[in-house]
This record gives C-alpha cells, sequence and structure tokens, in this order.
C-alpha cells in the first residue's frame, strides 16, 4: 500500500504564522508537522509517500524532507494548482498510486494510535473505502457520521451539521481503492468551489462500500491556535513517558 500525505491549503486559521510558512512546517513537539504523518505511515509499513502542497510551499518541503531518506522512506511530490478542496488533492495521486489501495492523510492530523490496525483490515476488504472515525464532544464542528454497528459500514455524513445525529466525526484519515479516482470525476464543486471529501465519501455510501474503524488513543486537529498548542503538550507528554518506560 502507498501513502499520500495533503499538505497544501492556506492554513487561514493559524494566521499570520501562515502568512510566511506552511502550517504543515510549524513546529509540533521537536519536529515539523509534516514529520509525524511520515512517521506514522512508515510506522505502519509504508515506505512510499506522495506529499501533495502548493507551488508556493514546494521548495520547503523539497528542503527540509528531499527525499525522504534520512526518514527510511521514499518521498515523492506533487503540486495542487488551486485551494480546490480535499477530493481535488487526491485525485493528484492516481499515476502515483496506479492499481493499489492507498491511504490519505490530512497533514495537520496529530494522532497517538499507530495505523497498522486498521490499514490490515482494509486490505482484507474487498472493494470500497475506510474511514476512522473519533467520538468528540463538538460534532458540530466536523462531517459527523451515522453508523451501521452490526456491519461497520457509514450509511451517511453530514458536514457540519447544527443537529448532529452522532458524537461521531470523521478524522483526516482515509483508506481508498482505485476506483475513487472514477468517483473524484463524478463530483462537483460545493458552495465554496471545492471538491469535498465528503461528497467523495458519499458515493462509496451509495455503493454500500464505506466502512470505519473508531480510531483510540487521543487525535487532534492542528489547524487553529489552541489546538496547534494542545498537539504539541500531548506530543511532549507522550514522549516523556516513552522516556520513563
Amino acid at each position: 500500500m502507498r501513502g499520500v500525505i495533503l499538505a497544501g491549503g492556506t492554513g487561514s486559521r493559524l494566521s499570520p504564522l501562515t502568512k510566511i510558512i506552511n502550517k504543515h512546517l510549524l513546529p509540533v513537539g521537536p519536529y515539523p508537522m509534516i514529520y509525524w504523518s511520515v512517521i506514522k505511515m512508515k510506522e505502519a509499513g509504508i515506505n512510499q509517500i506522495l506529499i501533495i502542497t502548493n507551488k508556493e510551499s514546494l521548495s520547503m518541503f523539497i528542503q527540509l524532507l528531499g527525499d525522504g531518506e534520512e526518514l527510511g522512506v521514499q518521498i515523492h511530490y506533487k503540486v495542487q494548482q488551486d485551494a480546490n478542496g480535499i477530493a481535488d488533492g487526491i485525485s493528484l495521486a492516481k499515476s502515483f498510486v496506479d492499481k493499489d489501495k492507498f491511504i490519505v492523510l490530512l497533514g495537520d492530523n496529530i494522532f497517538e494510535t499507530a495505523l497498522t490496525q486498521y490499514i490490515q483490515s482494509f486490505q482484507y476488504q474487498e472493494a470500497g473505502a475506510k474511514v476512522l472515525l473519533k467520538e468528540v464532544s463538538d460534532p458540530q464542528r466536523y462531517g459527523v457520521a451515522e453508523i451501521n454497528p452490526e456491519k461497520k459500514t457509514v450509511t451517511s455524513i453530514q458536514e457540519k451539521p447544527n443537529k448532529p445525529l452522532t458524537n461521531y466525526c470523521v478524522v483526516g484519515i482515509y483508506l481508498f481503492d482505485n476506483h475513487v479516482f472514477q468517483y473524484i470525476e463524478k463530483i462537483s464543486p460545493s458552495d465554496r468551489g471545492e471538491l469535498e471529501v465528503t461528497d467523495l465519501n458519499n458515493m462509496y455510501i451509495k455503493q454500500q462500500q464505506l466502512t470505519y474503524d473508531v480510531l483510540s488513543g487521543w487525535w487532534i486537529d492542528a489547524g487553529t491556535h489552541e489546538s496547534l498548542y494542545k498537539a504539541n503538550t500531548l506530543i511532549y507528554q507522550k514522549m516523556g513517558k516513552e522516556k520513563c518506560e
């Protein structure tokens, strides 16, 4: 399986820091944020990684990560010309993944648990896609999933609903088969002019092919000042515990 990290976007929620640097290069613990996505993929046995970013940030990522040799992986790069949404970014991975299944991480998602068990589960899935969910106290901030616990499938996803039907939010970790590129061609831009990953996942739901796992351990979207601070705190706490063991 191959891995894709989406590391573009404007990072407007982290302004003014992001006026001069891509948010995925901001520090989380002792490393730039992007390192954690690479580390999690390597930890799960994924060595071929594609980073998709914007043209302004490309040279900085190359200067930092190069071809990935120092981290024990092989890193490739592609440029998303405009901020046209997550699904648009995923579409750029078509030639990289070819006919393989693959995993997509949003580069500002920082989490504790290894991905290995979720990837193995998806490898046994004949077709379709898988999302990882997390139970949260403020689901109206996220894409919210209704689930069928018996079949381990997602039955609907609502984007930032005023009255969430569950507390399960869809985190920025997605696993797809190669049919995803056909589905991307069929979705239309949203009101904000983007190809939305929720619309993409809903295509799989219509085929009853979107499964889920609940992510264990802590998880945080480090895309705001407050959550970036919390991500740093959690990482240093984790590293402190590991030193004591």
